[in-house]
């Protein structure tokens, strides 16, 4: 069962109660990411993010830690371009403890002076830790290609320039703007019942106050650049975007059908092609990367800087191909079974369905509906594939990153 609640301040709640199920997933998500930040304000989603665990009103940094190990209880968090979650996940008997601690750092963080001295150290380690992973390093370079250096283009965590200077102004100021009511969801999946929900959700935010939410513009344009990083490593990381569709378009699950079938699986078009065919690469994959306004298909490879023209050749020619004949009966069926399975997985998992209900939420406004996204996966029709493929795959706006032992860009 999925219930939902919606309060005077414009904070929402949803629950997804799974039976049977010893353990409650919760997360407290904000509509808030590095797609909305200013050039100066770079990287500060992400920072807010590291310092609302360094202590509160009642708890030190360690405190924190400390509690929620003390009920065997899991807590992280990430921030995403359009999104920041905190979340944790205990045994269904210690929800009430879990949900307390989580809203504490959340609620009444304090932003101490001399432990965001300390965070600024670990969060440009964790910019320098990017540089040394270099398929990570060319997604973020393909989103500038793609994008620009602002809105969905930006890097999350930010320059380490930016970081260094943020002060606890910044992220008051920062906070008051985005973390207001009307922009967070509370999602709990799991062994919980509503009721539960409910009361934790009214002890520790009931007085929270409505804020003066406004929502930013994003400057969305598409780049269509190729752009380079030259590194001493053994391997050329490629990565290809391709305009796409926006997340709830139409055709989105047609696409994702068509998706499954070049690049999401072992028996994908670009993994029998690059990598067992040819024998170009050991990762060569895709995905759609799509947002409220906007989106892309993503095509990345790892390969041996003396095949990298061939491989980004070869990858060239399988996306043409699939433009040009579109996909097959058997390949349309596989793929529409992929995404379909996929989806009854998940089900079973509590971070994923927290997810999944919280973002729509925060999204959409509304409830996931599962048995109409069932519905409407079986209702995908080959022509509806052939003409999500028709709307993706332009040459006019498509951008290529790579990184690794090069010197030159490629070709567009």
């Amino acid at each position: 069962m999925v219930y939902e609640k919606r309060y005077p301040n414009g904070l929402r709640l949803v629950v997804k109660r799974m039976e049977g199920l010893l353990s409650v997933t919760m997360g407290i998500l904000v509509g808030t990411g590095s797609s909305v930040e200013t050039d100066s304000e770079d990287g500060i989603s992400h920072f807010i993010e590291h310092m609302q665990f360094k202590g509160t009103k009642k708890r030190t940094a360690f405190e924190i830690s400390d509690a929620f190990d003390r009920i065997g209880a899991q807590v992280n968090a990430f921030t995403g371009k359009d999104v920041t979650c905190y979340y944790s996940k205990c045994t269904s008997d210690h929800t009430a403890e879990a949900f307390e601690i989580l809203s504490d750092l959340f609620l009444d963080s304090t932003f101490p002076e001399e432990e965001m001295e300390k965070e600024k150290g670990v969060v440009c380690e964790e910019i320098a830790m990017t540089e040394d992973a270099p398929d990570e390093l060319c997604l973020d370079l393909l989103s500038s290609a793609y994008y620009g250096n602002d809105g969905y283009g930006r890097n999350i965590l930010g320059p380490a320039s930016n970081v260094r200077g943020f002060t606890r102004e910044d992220i008051f100021r920062y906070k008051a703007e985005r973390y207001c009511p009307e922009n967070i969801v509370i999602s709990f999946a799991g062994g919980v019942d509503m009721q539960t929900a409910e009361a934790l959700v009214e002890t520790c935010f009931g007085k929270l106050e409505k804020g003066n939410f406004r929502p930013r513009d994003k400057q969305i344009r598409t780049c269509g650049l190729s752009l380079i990083k030259t590194k001493p490593i053994e391997q050329v990381h490629i990565a290809i975007g391709y305009p796409s569709l926006p997340r709830e378009h139409e055709l989105s699950d047609a696409l994702q059908t068509a998706n499954s079938v070049l690049g999401g699986s072992m028996s994908s078009r670009l993994f029998q092609e690059v990598r067992e065919k040819m024998g170009l690469a050991y990762s060569v994959y895709s995905y759609l990367s799509a947002f409220q306004e906007c989106g892309s298909l993503v095509i990345y490879a790892g390969v041996n800087p003396a095949n990298a023209d061939k491989a980004y050749g070869a990858i060239g020619k399988v996306v043409a191909d699939m433009k040009k004949e579109g996909i097959g009966r058997d390949e349309f069926l596989r793929g529409r079974e992929q995404m379909k399975s996929a989806m009854l997985f998940s089900q079973e998992s509590t971070p994923s369905q927290m997810l999944l209900y919280g973002k729509h939420m925060l999204f959409n406004d509304a409830l996931f509906d599962f048995e109409g996204k069932l519905d409407a996966i079986n209702s995908i029709s080959e022509d509806m594939v052939r003409e999500a493929i028709s709307l993706t795959f332009p040459e006019e706006g498509k951008a290529v990153a790579a990184v690794g032992n090069i010197d030159k860009p490629f070709a567009l």
